[in-house]
């Protein structure tokens, strides 16, 4: 079974998802720990998230499943630093978990795809309604 991670571009602050957990959690009901939809506040954030070093990072990390961030930064051949600082930006926006492998931590993708949706023209939250 894929699993996908659902992207979004959502300028207004849609908590449905939330919502909809708080109330199976309440009911008794059981529910899959990881959000499946990540909502992005802006077209600039998303470039910055999505920016082709983190899209390498995210496959490498599915492909090789990498031991810590400094094997990471072997596979994709960048200083180490770097490869933290991007990857801790992933970890903050819940695209890597970051699981404690003795004094390193292990970078993990929960997700075989990514699935994005853009609005375009006056759906876009970079346009103000006229």
């Amino acid at each position: 079974m894929t699993r996908t991670l659902h992207v979004r571009i959502n300028s207004s602050s849609d908590r449905s998802d939330l919502e909809d957990t708080l109330a199976a959690l309440d009911a008794g009901e059981s529910v899959d720990p990881k959000p499946s939809t990540l909502s992005v506040e802006d077209l600039e954030t998303f470039g910055r998230i999505f920016r082709p070093t983190n899209l390498e990072l995210l496959e490498a990390i599915a492909d090789h499943e990498p031991e810590s961030i400094r094997e990471l930064a072997r596979i994709v051949d960048r200083h180490p630093p770097e490869v933290t600082d991007n990857v801790t930006e992933l970890a903050d926006y819940g695209l890597v978990d970051l699981e404690e492998n003795g004094r390193a931590k292990r970078p993990v993708v929960w997700y075989d795809e990514i699935d994005v949706d853009i609005p375009i023209g006056q759906h876009s939250p970079d346009i103000a309604p006229a």
